[in-house]
């Protein structure tokens, strides 16, 4: 028998190049130190979500405690993030009719041991004066291991 992915099944497909891009521009960036780390992502993020967010497919990231304001969550994706912070024991990744032929996904985020470097309750004072500098509003520190951290989400047109 012919096996058809449900849209549910595909959505996560769709921002694994995605996430694999951000890992990757965040790995060269440590190779480099925490500080250049900062600036990958600083740079790179963007670029990666625009160059990926083509044929009618948007995507990103974003938080409840933003880095960078220009991340702030699509209004569909907030909720969402709302939920899982209430809610932390159901985190399961969501798929949702957004109206107007267009559907959403959203997937968590979840801090990691590597990540408490920029985003823990101990950043190194170069770190955190780079991080300081290029992010005067910064509001992703504090977190532990295991914490929402933010979301990946990706929109896209219904299939026909």
């Amino acid at each position: 028998t012919e096996h058809t992915l449900s849209l549910h099944d595909a959505l996560p497909i769709l921002l694994q190049p995605f996430k694999q891009d951000l890992q990757q521009a965040l790995r060269e960036g440590l190779a480099r130190g925490p500080v250049e780390a900062v600036a990958a992502c600083r740079l790179r993020a963007p670029e990666i979500a625009r160059a990926q967010s083509r044929d009618g497919v948007r995507l990103g990231r974003s938080s409840h405690r933003l880095r960078n304001p220009a991340n702030a969550p699509p209004d569909w994706v907030a909720p969402v993030i709302d939920d899982w912070l209430t809610h932390p024991e159901d985190r399961a990744p969501r798929t949702l009719p957004l109206g107007e032929g267009r559907t959403g996904y959203v997937e968590p985020i979840l801090l990691q041991p590597l990540c408490l470097s920029c985003h823990g309750d101990a950043i190194a004072p170069d770190l955190a004066a780079r991080i300081e500098h290029l992010y005067p509003e910064d509001r992703a520190t504090g977190f532990h291991v295991g914490e929402l951290r933010g979301v990946f989400w990706v929109e896209l047109p219904d299939p026909d």
